[in-house]
């Protein structure tokens, strides 16, 4: 007997950023789930005749979730002009009793922002803190070395162009460098503590090279180095569920799934084409693995066979961005209504369809209403499946996910439909 599943996914609102985005992250701190951030990244191109640098400039976009708003669920709080923004990652505990965000910069600088309460009764981000990592150099990634909510001992790291990786430790006195080496030859595209131990750490860069490193030991020497990955490795991300898992992307369009006690060879290799820019694990699900795909949009993988040594399957996909697909980020939100909430809606009254939205990148959505306006979940419009094949009377889980792209410079909210798996031959 096999199990199987089915799913659908479908565009909630698309948010034009105006800059090039490339990065989203939803707030994983409790109460402020529904917060989510973007970051853009704008090169601006100098005159022919001018002898100077091209200036890199950025935005930082703040958005809460409305849960009960289906047409517009995301309304912007906050924007912040900065330098350009490479990546940045929410601290997964309150530091000093903060929400904090920390943003990696083209300028070699870390920031830190903290969420407070506006005037207005909404939320805003405020300046907390920076320091420049290093000059005349990019910042390309930065983690925290709190991933499973349970430690105290609050560090940040960050990597660069130059290909030094960088740990930072954070306090009522501001940042301070811990410790920074040259960690790969070219670019060090990526960088990310373990969530099971925060003395372990791992760096990618255009080396091709995957690195291990032990702070208890000093960084004058790797724990191991990989070459598996044929092309450049530019996204990491510790299992936060499952103790020794972890996952790499490269630009040779491969996700590998590692056991971090033997590193000789990949649990699973899976080729996504693209280039997988960046790769998250669900936050409570612990198979589920979201990848950034360049330019081959965004795939969900199921996971669970990872010990297998095949491919992890594709369970959904979204492509209607079209750009490079960069910043992709699952929310700890569940999508409201549920199909059993709006039943009863469906059954009084007909439904029409209606055009949601038309994206900068002119890809149209649609949504169903009723005759007063009322938003119809799609997945409840036949009596016992709908079009797509979700049967209503099963269990349908809902997720909420964020990603962004860069030349169009759109920012999507979506959901992802999955029934529960049920047997068949």
């Amino acid at each position: 007997m096999q199990r199987s599943s089915r799913s659908r996914i479908r565009s909630l609102q698309v948010f034009d950023t105006e800059l090039n985005a490339d990065t989203v992250e939803w707030c994983p701190v409790s109460p402020h789930h529904s917060i989510l951030a973007c970051g853009t990244y704008q090169l601006q191109t100098q005159k022919e005749e001018e002898d100077v640098p091209p200036r890199r400039t950025g935005r930082l976009y703040l958005f809460k979730y409305q849960t009960e708003a289906f047409m517009s669920p995301l309304t912007e709080l906050q924007r912040i002009d900065t330098p350009a923004i490479l990546d940045m990652k929410w601290c997964h505990v309150p530091v000093s009793g903060k929400v904090v965000l920390g943003l990696a910069t083209s300028t070699g600088e870390l920031q830190l922002h903290a969420l407070c309460d506006s005037q207005e009764g909404s939320s805003c981000l405020q300046t907390l803190s920076s320091m420049e990592v290093g000059a005349e150099r990019l910042l390309l990634s930065l983690d925290w070395s709190t991933g499973r909510m349970d430690s105290s001992d609050v560090r940040v790291v960050c990597s660069d162009s130059a290909g030094s990786v960088s740990v930072l430790s954070w306090d009522e006195g501001g940042l301070k460098t811990l410790s920074q080496w040259k960690a790969h030859d070219f670019e060090a595209w990526i960088s990310a503590f373990s969530y099971w131990d925060t003395h372990l750490l791992y760096s990618g860069g255009d080396d091709c090279k995957f690195k291990g490193w032990d702070l208890r030991m000093g960084p004058s020497s790797p724990t191991f180095v990989s070459k598996r990955h044929s092309m450049g490795v530019c996204s990491i991300h510790s299992n936060p569920h499952r103790e020794h898992i972890l996952a790499t992307g490269s630009y040779d369009e491969k996700v590998l799934l590692w056991d971090g006690r033997n590193m000789r060879r990949p649990l699973s290799e899976t080729s996504l084409g693209g280039g997988v820019w960046r790769l998250k694990w669900h936050p409570t699900q612990q198979h589920l693995l979201l990848a950034a795909c360049m330019h081959n949009h965004f795939h969900i993988l199921d996971c669970q066979q990872d010990a297998n040594g095949g491919s992890c399957p594709v369970v959904a996909s979204y492509v209607l961005h079209n750009s490079l697909a960069y910043g992709a980020d699952w929310s700890r939100l569940t999508p409201s209504p549920s199909p059993t909430q709006a039943k009863e809606t469906l059954t009084e009254v007909g439904g029409h369809l209606r055009i949601q939205y038309e994206s900068p990148t002119a890809s149209l959505d649609t949504f169903l209403e009723d005759d007063s306006g009322q938003y119809i979940p799609e997945d409840i419009t036949a009596s016992s499946t709908t079009g797509d094949g979700l049967h209503p009377e099963r269990d349908v889980t809902s997720f909420l996910v964020a990603s962004c792209s860069f030349y169009d410079h759109v920012l999507h909210l979506w959901r992802w439909d999955r029934t529960a798996p049920d047997a068949c031959s």
